[in-house]
């Protein structure tokens, strides 16, 4: 019932970013927003790591290992986190969360290419079935200038962006603890976000009031902080059943974006969700029939 809970809290957590981001948007511009939050939740999570962490694992990265630190949060928090909040000021937060969904099958895409690694027909039915899933849930929203196609393809080239970033974390033999890597990418990632922020951002139009702080704290805490230390908890219990609580996101986020930001729920909505989550299952299950035999 622990892991479960765990599995069900992370779920809420990550699908929850995207309709904290639209509320965040809407006060200051979408780099500001991101950089502040990135900030925020790398100084306490090195805070945390160097002060109660125990054990010679907490220390500083070596020459090595700073260069790795710096592309993973350069791919991971700079280019897809950076791209995702831009995009969410023009992209309805169903469809955020719904587009988060669909990194499995774009890694494997990019694992064939940078690891020599062929998809499988399964794999291939997943990618297909997860896609048109986000189109025909975008659909609706199109007409209605609730997302544009520019909002959606910057979106998309952020889930590139984090699929490239965790397919290089799985290349690399991290020797430093999963929350010194989470701290030093993050916060390395703002450092080099900050230089094109401070360059196109309208700091004029920038309203550092409620919903802005309450929206930064949000992702800052539950998401980047929280959410992520229920992630590696999977993940050390088993990286293939960690997976399937990304099955979820697209229904507790589709629910958040109704009930907090009144985005309509539609037929097209539901059909989308309900391929992606087939498309989902389709790119796991060779993996699943794997785990289980073994």
């Amino acid at each position: 019932m622990k892991n479960i809970g765990i599995g069900i809290l992370f779920s809420i957590l990550w699908s929850s970013a995207s309709v904290a981001t639209k509320f965040g948007v809407q006060s200051a511009a979408p780099l500001i927003l991101a950089n502040v939050r990135f900030f925020i939740a790398g100084i306490l999570l090195l805070s945390f790591s160097y002060l109660l962490g125990k054990g010679e694992a907490y220390r500083l990265p070596n020459k090595k290992e700073w260069k790795q630190l710096a592309l993973f949060g350069f791919l991971n928090t700079t280019l897809y986190l950076g791209l995702y909040v831009c995009a969410m000021k023009y992209t309805a937060a169903g469809i955020g969360s719904l587009a988060v969904s669909t990194n499995p099958l774009i890694i494997v895409l990019l694992s064939s290419w940078w690891l020599r690694r062929r998809p499988k027909s399964e794999e291939w039915l997943g990618i297909v079935l997860g896609m048109a899933g986000v189109g025909l849930a975008t659909y609706p929203l199109l007409a209605d200038s609730v997302t544009t196609f520019g909002g959606i393809s910057i979106l998309l080239l952020s889930m590139v962006a984090v699929s490239a970033a965790s397919v290089y974390y799985a290349t690399v033999s991290w020797q430093l603890p999963n929350l010194l890597i989470n701290g030093w990418q993050v916060f390395l990632g703002g450092l080099f976000l900050l230089p094109v922020t401070i360059m196109f951002s309208d700091f004029s139009a920038t309203r550092l009031n409620g919903v802005f702080w309450a929206s930064v704290l949000w992702l800052s805490l539950a998401v980047s902080i929280v959410g992520l230390i229920c992630w590696f908890y999977l993940l050390r219990l088993d990286t293939v059943r960690a997976s399937l609580w990304l099955f979820l996101c697209p229904l507790f986020g589709f629910f958040f974006a109704w009930w907090l930001m009144s985005e309509p729920v539609t037929g097209y909505t539901i059909a989308g969700t309900v391929l992606v989550i087939a498309g989902l299952y389709a790119g796991q299950r060779t993996r699943l029939a794997g785990k289980a035999k073994a």
